[in-house]
């Protein structure tokens, strides 16, 4: 009788628990990442690369030139914007090639132009973000001061200090002249949602990031700063001898092309037209 009741126990106790899995809640799906809403390139210039060796301290391109290209990005978070690179000055605009210097900037169009085309308005742009401080990065900067600059701490410190080669000049509203700046240590989520992440990416300068962009259709896109200039150098772990630190040039081309891989992203050499040509031509936009 005793063995008869511990079965039948046994039988209910199973129902029982059969019946709990069935009412109880199915696990929740993994919630999709925050995306941005779209993207713009911009086109911020062309650098006239007349000795292409100076972008390789082992001398890797002997009598060779190439044009790269200074581009720049809008992305658009909600009702905000934010402005990743300012390029080339306006003072370099419609300047013509000069083949005895070994780097010979021209700008076509300024960015306040360009965003006239799509309806923003400079004051519509609350964060410029810089992927490190040389005058081909921070350029046009100045014409949205109203924003809050976002800028590496190590680049911050150089341009305070005025070492490494920093000239806070063209950054003057956010260097002296009371604007919000926020030096950015380690990687930074831009709106807290996951969406736009500053990457820490060192060496080119001390303070030197990218920026991971995550778009509903077109996936992850990686932009690089300057972590490399063209495909070659980064494919070959090529190292500029004008890059602050070597070692952590090389970690960092690295880890760009690990994140790349890892995210399956569209990563973009922000100076290789090859690259750039990767995203839609402005006016048009990434989403």
């Amino acid at each position: 009788m005793m063995k008869r009741f511990a079965k039948l126990v046994a039988v209910a106790a199973g129902l029982l628990s059969a019946a709990a899995a069935i009412a109880a809640p199915a696990p929740s799906a993994v919630a999709a990442p925050a995306t941005a809403d779209k993207l713009w390139r911009l086109d911020c210039g062309i650098v006239h690369v007349n000795m292409l060796n100076a972008f390789s301290d082992t001398r890797s391109y002997p009598g060779q030139s190439r044009d790269l290209v200074a581009s720049c990005y809008l992305v658009k978070h909600g009702t905000s914007y934010l402005l990743w690179d300012t390029g080339l000055p306006l003072a370099v605009k419609n300047t013509p090639n000069d083949v005895a210097k070994p780097m010979s900037p021209t700008l076509r169009l300024s960015i306040v132009e360009q965003l006239a085309t799509i309806g923003v308005k400079p004051g519509q742009v609350s964060l410029v973000g810089i992927s490190h401080y040389h005058f081909d990065h921070i350029g046009q900067a100045a014409s949205f001061a109203q924003a809050r600059l976002l800028i590496g701490q190590g680049d911050y410190d150089s341009l305070k200090m005025g070492s490494n080669g920093a000239d806070a000049k063209p950054l003057a509203p956010w260097f002296g002249g009371g604007a919000a700046v926020e030096g950015v240590s380690g990687d930074k989520d831009v709106f807290g949602d996951g969406s736009v992440t500053m990457i820490d990416l060192p060496g080119h300068t001390p303070g030197h990031h990218g920026l991971l962009i995550n778009l509903a259709h077109t996936g992850p896109v990686l932009l690089s700063g300057d972590v490399a200039h063209f495909r070659e150098n980064l494919d070959m772990g090529g190292v500029p001898g004008f890059n602050f630190n070597r070692a952590d040039s090389l970690a960092s081309m690295d880890r760009f092309r690990k994140l790349a891989a890892s995210l399956k992203a569209v990563a973009i050499i922000q100076h290789d037209p090859r690259d750039v040509a990767k995203l839609p031509a402005f006016p048009a936009a990434a989403d």
